[in-house]
Formats: C-alpha cells, structure tokens, sequence
C-alpha cells in the first residue's frame, strides 16, 4: 500500500515503456470502460500498467487478471440485465455468505459490504494478488482517518478493488492494515497522474459526467448524496487537468445515466459507442508518432 506521492517514487520496479491506461469513477457511466478495453483487443494491444479508480478498478482489476473484453462484457451484461442470475449469484452460497453482504446494524450509513460483492461477481479476484496479476494495476482509495489517497499495488486484488469502490452511503468502509478505506474517487477520481512516466502516451477515461436531475421533483435523499459526491469529483478532475493532462483524454457521452442505472447497461454501451472510434484514432495517431521518432 502506497500513499499519495507520484508513482515514480512509489514501487522499486517501473513497468517497461507502453501505454499507460487510467479507468475513472462515475457508477453506471463507468460500464463505457468495456468499449475501452474492446479498442485494445481489437487492435491488439495491452497495457503497461492500469490505474482504477471506483468501477474503474472493477474493469481494470478484471483485465489487469487478464480477462479479455469480450468476457468481460458478457459477464457485465448477464448479471446486470437478468436479475434470477443477480439472485442465483447471491444465493449460491452458504446463508452465511448472502448474509455477510449486508449490514444491518441500526443507524448504519453504509449497508453493503463491497469485499463480498466483489467475491459474488469477480471470484478470481478474491483469491489473486496485485503483485501476480498479468498487466500491472494499482487502485486508488481513500483513507478514512488519514484523509488522504491511498494507492493499492500490492496484496489482495478483489480487497484492493472492493476499498476503490467503496462509495459511503453505499458500501462499508474496507478494513485493511489499520486503515479504513473508502471509495477512491473521493480524492482521485481519473487517476492518470498514477501512471508511471515510463508509460507513453496516456490514456485517461473520465466518466464522472455532469449532472442531470428529474425536472418533475427534487431530488431524493440518495439522489442528492450521490450528486454531492459527483459535484465533487468534476472539481477534481477539472483542477488535476489544470496542472497535467494525461495524452489522450476521452469522455464518453453518457451524462444522460445516473450513478445506480447498471440496469440500463445495453443503452450505456450504445451511448457510449462513438468512443471506440475516437480512441482507436488517438492511439493510432500517437503510436505512429512514436514509431517515426524511433526510426
């Protein structure tokens, strides 16, 4: 576990030259990730290193084990739109693991227990470790009592994965030696900046949108808490792209999604579609840049 300090400082080996690819935070929106990673099959590329923020670390914790993108879509997909698979799932285990998904304790904020989740719908990870995955990947949380980031790289990846996306009034804080970790998007959520130097050109995915709300009513309870938290992270992201810009920025066109509308996981990707032209595009022109200077 590393702090906040530039990655270059924070690991004893760097990965070789490549590109490096930052998957941000933004619940729902952040389903676009899957065309990302459809863009480096198709063209036949992978990663030096991966950075996850939120679901970012999902998808990204998922191909850094070296699931393909197709596999990972078809996962997505069967889970979030055929809710008896949502059930099977959660019941396939002992009443003791379904039950220790949920906390019920009163006055309790946080009821669901994101370690478990992750154990439900990616059980590889529950058992990999961050050091042994076959693209190099870190996670971005946030440290509860030290308020500051904290970059996940080493230990257990589905633990890693479950503190990055760990969204209080969501999900229970993570317990992991002696910190409390949350939702890595509450300090960094588009984590380009963790991406090594070494890595040419950057890729960064922002999926944290802008707001949308019902014109009909206010807004609920959960609604406005998950919309102070997304208010909050446009303002990081808009002050991090002040002081650095990752190579290529791309930004999916799904602002019209809220944060909990997994359901609508087809509409989001066909939303979501003219990405994959725009970045093989980027990364075709930034590639062929870097082969002349070779030359």
């Amino acid at each position: 576990m590393s702090t906040s300090k530039h990655s270059d400082e924070m690991a004893a080996g760097s990965p070789p030259d490549g590109i490096g690819l930052a998957l941000g935070g933004g619940g729902a929106r952040g389903l676009a990730h899957i065309l990302v990673l459809e863009v480096f099959d198709e063209l036949g590329l992978k990663p030096a290193m991966i950075a996850g923020t939120s679901i970012g670390a999902i998808f990204g914790g998922a191909y850094a084990l070296g699931l393909t993108a197709g596999e990972i879509r078809e996962r997505a997909e069967t889970i979030l739109t055929n809710p008896a698979e949502i059930a099977r799932r959660l019941f396939s285990g002992t009443p003791k693991d379904w039950m220790q998904l949920w906390t019920l304790r009163p006055f309790s904020a946080s009821l669901m227990n994101a370690e478990k989740l992750i154990e439900i719908v990616l059980p590889e990870a529950a058992t990999a470790r961050l050091e042994e995955v076959k693209v190099p990947f870190r996670a971005a949380a946030t440290d509860y009592r030290e308020q500051k980031l904290v970059i996940l790289e080493t230990g257990n990846l589905g633990k890693a994965i479950a503190a990055s996306m760990a969204l209080p009034s969501i999900f229970r804080a993570i317990e992991h030696d002696g910190h409390a970790l949350a939702d890595g998007g509450l300090v960094n959520p588009l984590p380009y900046d963790l991406l090594p130097s070494e890595c040419t050109p950057t890729v960064a995915i922002d999926v944290t949108g802008h707001l949308r709300f019902p014109e009909d009513r206010p807004p609920t309870a959960l609604e406005a808490v998950l919309a102070s938290s997304q208010i909050m992270q446009n303002a990081i992201v808009q002050e991090k792209l002040k002081a650095k810009r990752p190579d290529i920025l791309i930004r999916p066109p799904v602002d019209q999604f809220r944060i909990l509308e997994f359901y609508k996981i087809r509409a989001i990707l066909d939303a979501a579609l003219p990405i994959k032209d725009e970045l093989k595009r980027s990364l075709e022109a930034r590639l062929s840049g870097v082969r002349e200077k070779t030359i």
